[in-house]
């Protein structure tokens, strides 16, 4: 079970205790078998303010430029990880251990062109076999992955975390991809969340606004993460850290996003 978080839970990580406590028994309920992906652009956008650099976002992705990725780099992979990984030791029992997306080649990436623009330094994944978090979760430690990938020259790539979440759960065979977000799912016009979403609706309701903005990368990597592994992918909120538990004991919670 991959889980992506985001929001409160990178923003402010040790005044988020129910969501790790709820985070550790998902774990339990999933037997060990549990990866935490972590986001943090809140975190980035802070520290580029300060460094007078504005972010400029393009469907959902942050550019990346040459000048702003060893920055990211130090954010994502540094303060952030590192801030997630203390605050599960500070409120569970769980051994997390912080990583990125390109250590031990877990995952393969390359510049992203799937874009009608240039990203920059964003990356997207193009392989991996994740080896090295499946050793982890045998010895029964949580990898905490930061989404920083690498090139095949060992330079690093700002990789979208739901991308990047979706690529793991490719990499592991993973039975589940849960993308936790500010709001709990996708929502139709009328402002519902909807139980399911096929792959093959998402590209209308781009089209018609319905989903915008974070939310079309967020469904995108989760149909393709459908596509790949052959289960659905949720999409759900972390308001309630409840959600995560039950997702992990096979109950509906969220939007399921699915290939067909």
């Amino acid at each position: 079970m991959v889980v992506k978080i985001g929001g409160a839970g990178v923003d402010s990580p040790h005044e988020s205790g129910a969501l790790w406590r709820a985070l550790e028994r998902a774990h339990a309920a999933s037997a060990g078998r549990l990866v935490l992906v972590h986001g943090g652009g809140r975190a980035v956008d802070e520290h580029l303010a300060r460094l007078g650099i504005v972010s400029e976002r393009r469907e959902g992705i942050r550019i990346t430029s040459e000048a702003e990725i060893g920055e990211v780099v130090a954010v994502l992979a540094g303060r952030v990880n590192k801030a997630v990984v203390g605050a599960i030791h500070a409120t569970t029992t769980l051994r997390a251990v912080g990583l990125c997306l390109g250590d031990g080649r877990m995952l393969e990436s390359v510049k992203h062109d799937g874009f009608g623009f240039d990203p920059g330094r964003v990356g997207r994944v193009v392989g991996g076999d994740a080896a090295v978090v499946s050793l982890l979760m045998r010895e029964g430690y949580l990898p905490v992955l930061s989404t920083i990938g690498m090139d095949a020259g060992g330079r690093a790539l700002n990789i979208n975390g739901d991308e990047g979440a979706a690529g793991l759960a490719r990499a592991l065979g993973a039975r589940s991809l849960v993308l936790l977000t500010d709001v709990p799912g996708v929502r139709d016009e009328a402002g519902r969340v909807m139980p399911m979403l096929r792959a093959g609706e998402i590209a209308g309701l781009v089209e018609r606004g319905v989903i915008h903005g974070g939310m079309i990368p967020k469904v995108r990597a989760a149909a393709e993460a459908a596509r790949a592994a052959g289960v659905p992918a949720t999409i759900a909120g972390w308001n309630d850290p409840e959600d995560l538990v039950r997702l992990a004991q096979g109950e509906a919670v969220g939007t399921r996003v699915v290939a067909e």
